[in-house]
């Protein structure tokens, strides 16, 4: 139950920085919500974590 409570009070933060108002556009962005999500309540508390730099290999079809 504290889990759960965890998360809902880092959506609500991610919500409140008005990360869910458009579609991630890259892997930063989606890492940013996730790990802000994960901070849950250390929000509120000063922590602010961002994903600054990702790098995703994305697979090039085979010829």
């Amino acid at each position: 139950m504290l889990l759960l409570i965890w998360l809902i009070v880092g959506g609500v933060a991610a919500g409140q920085r008005h990360y869910f108002d458009s579609a991630p556009t890259n892997c930063a962005s989606t890492g940013t919500i996730a790990v802000t999500i994960f901070a849950g309540p250390l929000n509120y508390m000063g922590v602010n974590p961002k994903v600054e730099d990702c790098h995703v290999d994305i697979p090039q079809p085979s010829q």
